[in-house]
């Protein structure tokens, strides 16, 4: 737990093709941390569509933000695009490198390790691409948030509201943290059980992996790419 007296700075990575629920969520705990300043930053201070085709605007451009506390990274489709993308890379690294704390949603953990920073650490991601985080050194670990030191990991989508709360209260104190989900109301109570590839009927799975069939065989071969210039032996 960080002093209550001690300000953060707390930022978000945007990009085009982002999933917003994996900013939107967290945004809604992250902005209301208690003493912390909240900003979106993304690679321009243009607006971008989110993979669903909702408009976002960026805060500032990263090349204009501080050295932040928290960097929050998300993931959607278009986390693909920056996988090779080195100003972008760079400076993930250089945030990470001075943070307190780094908060990975769904996919944003490719990111991070396509920047080199996942080797040895315990991690997760959305189900779809869980099996390529051996490619970028991590230890895959199927939970739907994972703590590892000063890393937060939240699995797809949604788990970044989890993920968010748990980094709250390693921030502020589970006090904060809890005070945070009243006022969310985030009591979850979802009509189905089938948010996992374990609960979900096989049909429906099958079918889920279909429509992301393009996408993960994308992100493969640029893991692979990645994993040679990396030097790591998945």
């Amino acid at each position: 737990m960080i002093p209550p007296d001690t300000h953060l700075e707390i930022g978000s990575l945007l990009f085009e093709g982002i999933d917003q629920i994996d900013l939107t969520g967290p945004f809604e705990v992250l902005s209301r941390i208690p003493n912390a300043t909240y900003r979106v930053y993304g690679k321009t201070a243009e607006t971008v569509r989110d993979v669903r085709g909702l408009r976002l605007t960026p805060d500032a451009a990263i090349e204009d933000a501080p050295q932040l506390d928290v960097l929050h990274v998300p993931g959607g489709f278009g986390q693909e695009d920056l996988m090779e993308d080195e100003a972008v890379l760079a400076w993930l690294r250089r945030q990470a490198s001075g943070a307190r704390s780094v908060f990975s949603v769904c996919t944003g953990a490719l990111l991070c390790g396509a920047a080199g920073l996942l080797k040895g650490r315990r991690a997760t991601t959305h189900w779809a691409s869980f099996d390529l985080l051996p490619y970028f050194g991590a230890i895959p670990v199927d939970q739907r948030v994972i703590v590892d030191g000063t890393w937060v990991f939240a699995a797809g989508v949604t788990a970044g509201i989890d993920g968010a709360l748990r980094l709250a209260a390693e921030l502020r104190g589970e006090d904060a943290a809890k005070a945070i989900q009243l006022y969310m109301a985030y009591a979850p109570e979802p009509p189905f059980d089938s948010g996992t590839p374990e609960r979900v009927p096989p049909a429906i799975l099958e079918q889920a992996r279909a429509a992301v069939a393009a996408i993960t065989e994308r992100r493969t071969a640029t893991a692979r790419r990645v994993a040679a210039r990396l030097g790591v032996q998945p």
